[in-house]
């Protein structure tokens, strides 16, 4: 066992057959080389709780457990509270939401055990043609993506659980997936300096605990085209010098291809080289720690550089154990939870009126593919029903009764998708299912970003609901009920939801 290790911070995923048991031997090589830490992904509440109880009881070290939670702790694991994508939220122009939010999150996260939420997105949504950041962003303007994820810090900080601004210095304008490719942002330096770098320069100066680096390749800022995890210039120069941030710069995934170009150990070492501190989701801890000692021994790291890494992790992990046991327990939002997740949904184009019944629900589902599958589309289609409307679904065609059609049209933004916006191929199932409908009463849900309506030359109302995630299908699904059934004085009942894991 070294200090070194302290560095690293696999990945533990729940599986829906084995649960954790698969991870268990993966796990118990970790602590034993001593492990500063790790990211979870996905599992029932009472496992998560039980397995981070025992993590923190075997390790010799304070650790620090971090996810992925910019939608709230429901994003990850099943019991929790579920939330709208940041940009739904800020869309509402409301500061105590977005506080509300973090703090809400914060507060589930660490009654399971969790100290460190790999969020806020300080990126900014100034390219639709971005694959990976889209409705994960607050918005365009930086000076107001600024003040919210400011908002956002000082939420979740002040329940004890350490916050990440990412992706330093901003994922915004990229056209690829730094999941599958290393993309390059060809802007001046001062444009990011008066755009980009914002959102971040509030983050530190709020006192964020930690700064995710991105994947991606400044050559304004870096001319070697080094992606920022590996640059001196961008983490050390000017995340830790100009900008002044003393917290823990921890890396994006390290099992993505945009930084992967010479291996995993290689990346490790030109990562800890650039500034970095805390490596994240490695995929061999121990022989990316012995290429560590290695390079140490080598003289290609500074020993009292990496002691430093090192006490920053300690500071930041000590700091989280101490307020463990001091804050508030979290109270049931799921009430709270499910108001905004309607607010949120809202029209697009034209005015839907009150839709005759049965409804033939044609489901175009444009988020298939890739490593984790997408959500199951079933809580739209349970909740329609359950609040009495019937549904023409499946296989039947869409003539197949008369009545309205519905669209239930999916586009989120997803790791390893790589590109934003609907295929040609869905375009072209909700044309023929308009084309196909036998009456004029019809309707588009689009689960995406507000944006890509623009994408459809279709001839129908659209509402938004921002994304395919169950809590934003339910949400949907009330709204509908509500204004499109007259269904004024039914109650529906709300459910803590459970999304997906998703990636950095």
């Amino acid at each position: 066992m070294s200090e070194v290790a302290e560095l690293f911070y696999p990945a533990i995923r729940w599986d829906a057959t084995t649960g954790y048991e698969t991870e268990r031997p993966a796990i118990d090589a970790a602590l034993k080389l001593g492990v500063g830490g790790f990211i979870l992904f996905g599992g029932p509440s009472e496992h998560v709780a039980t397995l981070t109880e025992d993590l923190h009881s075997k390790s010799r070290v304070a650790l620090l457990i971090g996810a992925d939670l910019e939608r709230g702790a429901g994003q990850q694991f099943a019991g929790q509270t579920a939330l709208p994508p940041l940009a739904a939220i800020a869309s509402l122009e409301d500061l105590q939401a977005i506080r509300r939010a973090a703090a809400v999150t914060a507060r589930e996260a660490r009654e399971l055990g969790i100290n460190w939420v790999y969020g806020p997105d300080c990126d900014l949504d100034i390219e639709p043609n971005n694959p990976i950041v889209g409705t994960r962003s607050f918005g365009a303007d930086p000076e107001r993506v600024g003040d919210y994820a400011a908002a956002w810090i000082d939420a979740c900080q002040a329940e004890g659980v350490l916050a990440s601004a990412k992706h330093f210095p901003g994922h915004g304008r990229t056209t690829v997936d730094s999941h599958k490719e290393l993309p390059r942002v060809e802007v001046s330096a001062d444009t990011l300096r008066e755009t980009d770098l914002v959102p971040f320069k509030r983050a530190i100066e709020r006192g964020v605990a930690s700064v995710m680096s991105a994947h991606v390749a400044f050559p304004a800022l870096d001319p070697s085209g080094a992606p920022a995890t590996l640059s001196a210039p961008i983490l050390t120069d000017l995340l830790r010098r100009e900008l002044e941030f003393t917290g823990i710069v921890v890396t994006d995934a390290l099992i993505m291809e945009g930084v992967l170009g010479g291996g995993e150990s290689e990346a490790v070492v030109r990562a800890l080289a650039a500034g970095c501190d805390c490596m994240l989701y490695p995929a061999n801890v121990a022989e990316s720690e012995q290429a560590v000692l290695q390079a140490i021994q080598d003289k290609r790291l500074d020993g009292d550089a990496i002691h430093q890494s090192i006490e920053r992790r300690r500071r930041w992990a000590r700091w989280a154990a101490l307020s463990r046991d001091s804050n508030r327990p979290a109270r049931d939002e799921t009430g709270w939870a499910a108001q905004i997740a309607e607010q949120v949904v809202h029209s697009l184009r034209g005015k839907a009126s009150r839709l005759p019944q049965p409804w033939n629900l044609v489901i175009v589902d444009d988020d298939v593919g890739g490593p984790y599958p997408a959500p199951s589309r079933e809580p739209f289609i349970s909740a329609l029903r359950t609040g009495g409307v019937e549904l023409v679904t499946g296989d039947a065609p869409a003539t197949s009764a008369p009545g309205a059609t519905v669209i239930a049209l999916f586009g989120d933004i997803r790791a390893w998708k790589g590109r934003p916006g609907f295929s040609a191929g869905a375009k072209e199932a909700v044309r023929r299912a308009l084309q196909e409908a036998r009456t004029s009463d019809r309707l588009i849900v689009q689960f995406s970003h507000p944006r890509l309506a623009s994408e459809l030359d279709v001839d129908a109302p659209i509402i938004c609901a921002w994304g395919g995630e169950a809590v934003m299908q339910r949400a949907a699904a009330r709204v509908m009920l509500r204004e499109l059934t007259g269904a004024t004085e039914k109650r529906f009942e709300t459910t803590r939801e459970r999304q997906l894991p998703g990636e950095m």
